[in-house]
């Protein structure tokens, strides 16, 4: 989508607004920034140290029921109250306070250059990969490696390959192991492979980060599954906190793989081309780009507390210094933009925004327009021409999936 403002004609779904309306859009955003800036105080600390507070004993207290987790009862209750410590660690305490949402309040033990989190990944790595890179590249391909993590096809401009098929099974693997999906994401250790192949030099500092994150990814196996366990030793409770741990560690993964598939992988959500951001993109534009590039979750109250607050990824992605419990605030009043400028606010309930997302990898799995021309009645010979793209050479691939890009064109064509 194109957003430069001196583009012939702006394009897709902003393209009745003139540079004029965006740069107010923009003025208008500031202002509700502005507002919460100025009534941040004694109630928004209340409530991170209250939710720190919450975290915290929940977490000692279920590891402590899992000392006698051999008893079923315990087993349960242990690793339930475990499993969200730990998301509540992950999300809204972790992710918000690394983003710096509560360095306001000069706590030197709730600050983000101090804060670790119970992850895999090391604080500096991901807030370098995160809010360095993501937040400031957000939905551009090519710059932002959390569209598809460096391992999908989340969007059409995206080339599509024959391992674009396995990306259903990948994306599966990569939500049951996310922590350590991110680990390795922000060490890119797939372009450090192409560097290293290519005999290139790899980046400075990049082997002080890997070992930081081999020795964090240490401590935290040595405290789930080693010193944990075998605490509960004496109560014969060693494997099954064992269990517990991993129970615990999985529920988190598949949690937050979904809640973050959620802010920008549904169907809908706009992605960008470097070639159509300015080099000197203003707020205005900047704003807009992270609107069209992100999606809520509609629920509870404690949907979004678990959720980190990213239920409102959109808010979240306009302002993302904000403190988290003011975004379901501030939602309504950034929705009201939106309709008076005539955008749309992409938001729908969990299961189905989880729908939407796995829909869309499964989606480009395969080839442009090959979904839009397959019908039950040419199933097969659109399968065989798929196989010969898969294993034919460069040319007849090439040939095959400007085939396939056509017929699905001409197959939306015909349904309009």
């Amino acid at each position: 989508m194109t957003i430069a403002p001196d583009a012939p004609a702006y394009a897709g779904p902003i393209a009745h607004l003139s540079h004029d309306d965006i740069e107010q859009l923009g003025r208008e955003l500031d202002a509700i920034r502005q507002d919460v800036l100025d009534t941040r105080g004694e109630r928004d600390a209340a409530y991170i140290h209250k939710v720190i507070k919450v975290q915290r004993s929940l977490e000692l207290g279920s590891r402590a029921v899992l000392l006698a987790s051999i008893f079923p009862p315990a087993f349960v209750v242990g690793t339930v109250g475990l499993s969200i410590a730990k998301i509540l660690d992950n999300m809204e305490i972790g992710h918000n306070i690394m983003h710096g949402q509560w360095d306001w309040m000069r706590d030197p033990k709730i600050h983000s250059t101090v804060w670790e989190w119970d992850n895999a990944s090391t604080s500096e790595g991901w807030k370098h990969s995160h809010n360095e890179l993501h937040h400031a590249y957000t939905n551009i391909v090519g710059k932002d490696n959390d569209l598809g993590w460096g391992i999908m096809r989340v969007d059409e401009e995206q080339r599509w390959t024959p391992a674009s098929l396995a990306q259903p099974l990948m994306n599966f693997l990569n939500m049951c192991i996310f922590e350590y999906g991110i680990a390795a994401y922000d060490l890119e250790l797939g372009k450090m492979r192409r560097l290293k192949k290519s005999g290139r030099d790899m980046p400075e500092g990049w082997h002080e980060m890997a070992s930081n994150t081999v020795a964090k990814i240490r401590r935290q196996a040595l405290k789930d599954y080693v010193a944990h366990p075998l605490l509960s030793m004496v109560t014969l409770s060693g494997p099954t906190t064992l269990l517990a741990n991993l129970a615990a560690n999985f529920t988190r993964n598949v949690w937050t793989h979904s809640v973050i598939m959620c802010g920008h992988f549904p169907e809908g959500v706009e992605t960008f081309e470097l070639k159509d951001i300015p080099d000197n993109e203003t707020r205005g534009e900047w704003y807009v780009r992270q609107m069209l590039g992100s999606a809520n979750i509609s629920g509870s109250k404690l949907l979004h507390l678990m959720s980190g607050n990213l239920s409102h990824q959109i808010e979240h992605h306009i302002f993302p210094d904000l403190p988290s419990n003011r975004y379901a605030e501030i939602a309504p009043k950034v929705r009201a933009l939106f309709d008076k400028y005539g955008l749309n606010y992409h938001t729908a309930p969990m299961p189905q925004q989880v729908a939407s997302a796995w829909h869309k990898v499964v989606r480009l799995s395969l080839p442009n327009g090959f979904l839009e021309s397959t019908t039950v009645k040419n199933a097969p010979s659109q399968i065989g021409k798929l196989i010969k793209a898969v294993r034919g050479d460069t040319r007849t691939r090439r040939r095959l999936l400007k085939e396939f890009e056509a017929a699905g064109a001409a197959s939306v064509g015909k349904a309009v």
